[in-house]
């Protein structure tokens, strides 16, 4: 799944769930997703972070919060 991608996701997600923080919309694109999709983005957060362990889920919703903050661009 590409980054534009995961962030159409996203929003479609935040578009249902509205009253949802994002760290939930993105714990819910995750379980969405499925476990295939949750275990490539877990895989690209530790790369990213440069650790070659952590918790899956929680690892797969950090790369899900950095994506959608980055292609959001600085804040305002």
């Amino acid at each position: 799944m590409t980054d534009e991608e995961l962030l159409i996701e996203f929003s479609f997600a935040r578009m249902d769930n509205p009253d949802l923080e994002l760290e939930e919309v993105a714990a819910l694109v995750v379980r969405r997703v499925g476990p295939q999709h949750m275990l490539d983005f877990a895989a690209r957060n530790l790369a990213t972070r440069g650790e070659l362990r952590g918790a899956m889920f929680a690892s797969a919703v950090e790369h899900v919060l950095r994506v959608v903050l980055t292609l959001r661009g600085p804040s305002d």
